[in-house]
């Protein structure tokens, strides 16, 4: 018989768990899926947004959304498109019900768990189809599926669950960079959106100043081409600096530091051009950005929680 067994609510940077349905039965393959939970507590971070975990006669299914994680465990041959129809219900009550403040600052596992009382209203719904035909329309959750399927979790990738996790190896070719591509970084602090902002300010100078030579150097008044390559350089190590600072890359911090390089060498051949108070704000933006990008790291690993 295809049902929907268990949910459970998490939050997404450090797994901590905020809710979840308590009827998990005491059958082997469930004690199983338990340990499964667990360890995809931990990667949550580290995944994409919309994934399934095949345990052999379970699915377990999840959807992520503003650092809050929505996963349910059901049978093989459960619907998919009824399983992330149920985690779209999940997401949409919590977020209407609970401040996401109040998530972001929870110390306490289960700190919401009368959110079981929908979890519980929900699953018998979707566990009894004759009573979903009227009340829910599939058709959108189904086209979205088929234009973004979910990410199918390897057991291989997700490692055994004595707990020994493999480096996050995809079978199939190109998905190897999922450990890069997916991680998350620390929430953003206001001395990094400063940062940024100041790296983009910096990066429009350099534009603007960059084709003003061209301008110059159309006109034969004498700029060295050199100028404009030094100008359009210095813009784009500030725009890289900006995405350093959003994006997680492998070897980051060296690209950060060798950018930082780049923005200096720029600046000291432009010393001709620019006063020492211009020579002054490019470099100390670019070592405050540096700094940033610095700061701001990958998200570690998540503290053990009994889910």
């Amino acid at each position: 018989m295809s049902m929907i067994l268990s949910a459970s609510v998490l939050r997404v940077r450090d797994g901590l768990p905020l809710s979840a349905s308590t009827d998990y039965e005491q059958s082997t393959g469930m004690q199983e899926c338990r340990k499964y939970f667990k360890m995809l507590s931990r990667k949550l971070a580290q995944l994409p947004d919309r994934c399934t975990l095949k345990t052999g006669h379970y699915n377990i299914n999840f959807i992520s959304s503003l650092g809050v994680s929505y996963m349910m465990l059901c049978t093989e041959n459960y619907p998919n498109v009824l399983a992330f129809s149920f985690l779209d219900e999940l997401q949409k009550e919590f977020i209407t019900t609970y401040n996401m403040m109040k998530t972001n600052t929870a110390v306490r596992p289960y700190c919401f768990i009368e959110f079981d009382n929908f979890i519980q209203r929900t699953k018998q719904r979707y566990n009894n189809p004759r009573s979903l035909s009227t009340k829910i329309n599939l058709s959108d959750m189904q086209m979205e599926i088929k234009l973004r399927p979910p990410y199918q979790i390897s057991m291989y990738e997700l490692g055994s669950a004595n707990g020994v996790t493999s480096a996050f190896s995809v079978d199939c070719k190109g998905a190897g960079k999922i450990s890069s591509a997916h991680q998350r970084l620390e929430p953003a602090t206001l001395s990094g959106i400063v940062g940024f902002i100041l790296s983009l300010l910096c990066g429009a100078l350099n534009l603007i100043r960059g084709f003003h030579a061209i301008e110059s150097l159309l006109q034969s008044d004498g700029d060295d081409l050199n100028y404009i390559i030094a100008f359009f350089l210095g813009t784009a190590a500030c725009l890289y600096q900006c995405y350093l600072l959003v994006y997680y890359t492998g070897w980051r911090n060296v690209k950060s530091f060798l950018t930082f390089g780049l923005i200096c060498l720029c600046n000291m051949y432009l010393y001709e051009l620019r006063n020492l108070w211009q020579l002054f704000f490019h470099v100390t933006v670019g070592a405050f950005v540096t700094l940033q990008i610095w700061l701001r790291q990958a998200q570690g690993k998540a503290p053990d929680y009994d889910v």
